[in-house]
């Protein structure tokens, strides 16, 4: 009765860490970045913006599916033209 009672006890607990380690990549993920959710108290500048998006893109495929690192690329060129724009003289 015991044993069966340990055995118990630690499949419910190998049960109850799975979903621990199916979140570990998700949590990698900056989802202000990516879908400007939970952006509450952060504010950027353009640099400060254009470092972070490079740091997600370099994560790759390990994180981010192919979709959303082809939205990070997008983000980070637009970024950067901003910054082109905003660097450039007046003429």
């Amino acid at each position: 009765m015991r044993k069966m009672a340990m055995m118990l006890a630690a499949s419910l607990f190998m049960l109850s860490s799975v979903p621990a380690f199916a979140q570990t990549a998700a949590d990698q993920r900056d989802e202000c970045l990516l879908a400007s959710k939970n952006c509450m108290n952060q504010v950027d500048d353009i640099q400060q913006r254009i470092r972070k998006l490079n740091r997600e893109i370099e994560k790759g495929t390990r994180v981010y599916t192919p979709q959303e690192l082809k939205k990070l690329q997008d983000k980070l060129k637009e970024t950067s033209d901003i910054l082109r724009n905003l660097e450039r003289p007046d003429s």
